[in-house]
């Protein structure tokens, strides 16, 4: 009976308890996901100029979009002109290491191109890019 019992503690001993590390396993997975840089959109599709001289850029992460007809999208929402630069501003004060893409239609104006340069500027962005087409 003695024996017994000592094999008892003994096994009971020799168990290794998996809930911390599951929790830590969790937490990290959180963690992870939160951080994460998820691929944004402006919300139209736009029908982008050709550019001999177009690079790739990977940090954009304020896109705008202008379309053919001169409307302004920002994370799929049609914007006004005079909300552009607040909301420029908003996206920037969440990711100051963004920069602003402007992906404009090839039909659009150029007025509405430079209202929304002048307001990624007027909002603290200087880093501004337009969208091309690689020919």
């Amino acid at each position: 009976m003695k024996q017994h019992f000592q094999n008892l503690i003994d096994e009971e001993e020799a168990t290794i308890d998996m809930t911390p590390m599951l929790a830590v396993v969790f937490i990290m997975l959180i963690f992870f996901i939160v951080t994460a840089s998820f691929v944004k959109e402006a919300g139209i599709d736009v029908n982008r100029p050709d550019a001999a001289t177009a690079v790739k850029k990977d940090r954009a992460n304020i896109l705008i979009a202008i379309s053919d007809t001169g409307e302004i999208w920002i994370n799929k929402r049609r914007i006004d002109e005079r909300a552009v630069q607040a909301n420029i501003e908003r996206l920037y004060a969440e990711n100051p290491q963004g920069s602003v893409v402007i992906q404009a239609d090839k039909k659009a104006t150029t007025e509405v191109l430079i209202k929304v340069m002048d307001a990624s500027r007027s909002a603290g962005v200087y880093d501004v890019s337009i969208a091309a087409q690689e020919p």
